[in-house]
């Protein structure tokens, strides 16, 4: 049966492709998807179409905020390792990370699917790449199936590793795969759950976890499956220093030269952080419209640079935000990396680096490219999918900001007043509703002491 649902009263920011703002708006949602969006108030319906009316007073209207990098399982591992580099933090919580299960995984996924439901943010990535011995079809099914119960939109990157310690890697050897069961694995997790329809909840992408962990056959084989199976790419590259070092002591060239010659670029692929990139690095991914998920929270936290994001943009590639970790980035708020990512660029650039509003579209539309879903999600624009976040900007810590914009990107972590996903309300006036949020946290509690106490 159709439904109805009409936000009145609200400020918008549309974020389309002609940046439409509007003082005092609507939008009007049926059956999933906008079929109204505009100035002043929504027009009166005299249909028979049950409809809903959300008064905006005092609030301001945008596309659902879309994460392009994540890593769900380390919800439960937050804390830990907090004063290491990036190589120090890996090799301290690979063993750690060696125990995972499906207890873990489902209890971690829902936690933090959650905590980003709470924060605006409604379609999430996750590069998931550890798969103990044994474990490995318990482990995708509680992923999948956590997620699904979220009711946020997924892209499960199906992540590898075929280089442990034995191989000169970082992880241990009891949590790599080898080539065949890398792959395997990842094709039967596309032919299980991928859906390519438009507005799918879920999709499968590759996603081998780093050149450092990963052998140059696995990569290539990995680029060749993709596009047998027309699913995205991505990967973790050129994070830090020590990975360029590796890069150019391994294969003799910087990351991105050894990505390209493996078929890791075009409009299919996007790479986590993108810290450290060379001028022809940059050019290259402009040319190809190879995508970047900048995390400037997770980078600070580990120390590994100041990403140059609006380099990247003056070049045309595409670039969305991702909030990382969680066990690098323990506040998991995508609206956060929002002013982060201004900071970085005006620390990196000065004052006139990047402006808020060029923020919230990488957050935004800019995340939707990223995952190839500009025509679907992104924006608040007729036809597409009634992704949308409703934040009250009227109380202390934003009223006297005049500009919605900046209040959302430079003030406080707004609270929501609502949440929808294809017009499905997930958060109502800050709670979740489609899970306990204290039931959440006392899982996620009860995981973490499990995990440190070794099991018990």
């Amino acid at each position: 049966m159709s439904k109805r649902l009409v936000i009145d009263n609200a400020a918008i920011a549309t974020v389309d492709a002609a940046r439409n703002e509007y003082a005092s708006g609507h939008v009007v949602v049926e059956d999933g998807r906008i079929t109204a969006v505009g100035e002043g108030r929504a027009p009166a319906y005299s249909d028979d179409i049950p409809t809903e009316r959300v008064d905006g007073e005092g609030c301001f209207a945008t596309p659902g905020l879309v994460n392009t990098h994540h890593h769900l399982y380390q919800w439960v591992t937050r804390g830990m390792a907090y004063d290491h580099t990036l190589f120090q933090w890996l090799t301290a919580l690979y063993p750690v990370w060696g125990r995972l299960d499906a207890e873990w995984v489902s209890t971690a996924v829902r936690g933090g699917l959650g905590w980003l439901a709470l924060t605006g943010c409604t379609s999430s990535s996750d590069h998931h790449y550890v798969f103990p011995r044994g474990q490995r079809e318990e482990i995708t099914e509680a992923w999948i199936e956590s997620a699904r119960a979220s009711g946020l939109r997924f892209h499960a990157t199906r992540g590898s590793m075929d280089r442990g310690e034995s191989q000169g890697g970082l992880p241990p050897d009891r949590i790599v795969e080898s080539l065949d069961e890398a792959l395997s694995s990842t094709e039967e997790a596309i032919d299980r759950y991928h859906d390519s329809s438009f507005g799918s909840m879920l999709r499968v992408d590759v996603a081998p976890c780093s050149p450092f962990s990963v052998s140059s056959e696995l990569l290539e084989k990995s680029a060749e499956l993709a596009r047998r199976k027309g699913v995205r790419l991505h990967t973790h590259l050129c994070e830090s220093l020590d990975e360029e070092e590796f890069c150019q002591r391994t294969h003799g060239c910087d990351p991105v030269e050894y990505m390209e010659s493996l078929g890791w670029v075009g409009d299919d692929v996007w790479y986590a952080h993108a810290v450290h990139l060379s001028d022809n690095a940059v050019k290259l991914m402009g040319a190809t419209g190879t995508g970047a998920a900048h995390c400037p929270s997770s980078n600070a936290r580990l120390g590994t640079g100041l990403a140059d994001m609006p380099r990247l943009l003056q070049a045309n590639v595409p670039v969305g935000l991702g909030v990382d970790g969680a066990a690098s980035q323990e506040s998991n708020m995508l609206v956060e990396e929002m002013r982060q990512a201004v900071y970085t660029a005006r620390q990196k650039n000065g004052p006139d680096a990047m402006t808020c509003r060029q923020s919230l579209e990488m957050a935004t539309i800019g995340g939707a490219r990223v995952l190839g879903r500009q025509d679907e999600i992104g924006s608040l624009e007729v036809g597409k999918m009634a992704d949308i976040a409703l934040w009250q900007l009227d109380g202390l810590a934003h009223a006297d900001i005049v500009d919605p914009v900046v209040a959302l990107v430079l003030g406080a972590p707004a609270p929501l007043k609502l949440l929808t996903v294809g017009g499905d309300r997930i958060v109502s006036e800050g709670s979740l509703l489609k899970a306990d949020e204290a039931e959440l946290a006392r899982e996620a509690r009860r995981v973490h002491l499990k995990i440190t106490n070794g099991g018990r």
